[in-house]
């Protein structure tokens, strides 16, 4: 996964990631739009030939700050998950 920085001001950030998939994104932007300092959060396939994704965050506060917490929200939820099915599922 490569992100770069396609702008940046104060209270938003644009961002274009690639080698990706969109899925992960989605999880993140959904733990974003958990939290009350986030106005917006979304997540577009700008081509599905190039595989580039962008995503856009407005927010009360620093969205960088706001994007390192939802990432480990999304990663906390995906350990639990994984726990989850490890203690159902036996696999011989």
């Amino acid at each position: 996964m490569n992100a770069q920085v396609i702008s940046s001001e104060p209270k938003e950030i644009n961002l274009s990631i690639t080698e990706t998939d969109v899925g992960i994104l989605y999880i993140v932007q959904y733990e974003l739009l958990k939290d009350s300092n986030i106005d917006f959060a979304g997540v577009i396939i700008k081509h599905p030939l190039t595989n580039e994704c962008w995503m856009r965050i407005n927010s009360s506060t620093k969205p960088l700050g706001e994007i390192k917490k939802a990432t480990d929200s999304a990663l906390k939820l995906a350990e639990d998950f994984k726990q989850l099915l490890n203690s159902k599922i036996k696999v011989n």
